[in-house]
């Protein structure tokens, strides 16, 4: 589990069996991991909450890795020992393994930096958009003033009393 964006990064979560009962229940969670094991078959339900911050939208990543992986090499139960180009590719294989686990780890935090890059990008839009038309309306209102400085009042004279 790993909140990518929204809000403050946190969300709750919550993990039940098929009868109903709580494996896990965290709140305000940024990033989280958990493991169990199935003790039965079944629907196991979980569940992203995000009532506590109603205004703002989240996105979550979650990824379920179920079950041993499959031998690398079928006769591997063998009593014989691996040569060497069977370890060899068994390192090879957990090194990729732990490859892919650092790509996704890289992918969720461009995925953030993206989100983070774009929010600011539009607020720095408004803000240029608001300050073009203070811009505007201070140039119009000093060219009706400095307008106002060099214009002819007419002034009428009135004579009381000849």
């Amino acid at each position: 589990l790993q909140v990518i964006t929204g809000g403050h990064y946190d969300v709750d979560c919550r993990l039940e069996d098929p009868d109903g009962i709580v494996l896990y229940k965290e709140m305000k969670k940024q990033y989280d991991s958990f493991t169990f094991t199935a003790s039965r078959n079944g629907t196991y339900k979980f569940c992203f909450s995000n009532e506590f911050s109603t205004f703002t939208h989240k996105t979550v990543y979650f990824d379920f890795q179920v079950g041993e992986d499959p031998p690398l090499f079928p006769s591997e139960n063998r009593v014989t020992a691996l040569t060497q180009m069977e370890s060899a590719c068994v390192s090879i294989h957990e090194a990729l393994k732990s490859v892919i686990d650092y790509q996704t780890h890289f992918r969720l935090r461009e995925a953030q930096g993206r989100s983070r890059a774009e929010d600011l990008n539009t607020r720095v839009a408004y803000w240029s958009i608001g300050e073009a038309i203070i811009l505007l309306v201070v140039s119009i209102g000093q060219v009706f003033l400095l307008k106002s400085f060099f214009s002819d009042k007419r002034t009428t004279t009135t004579r009381v009393g000849s």
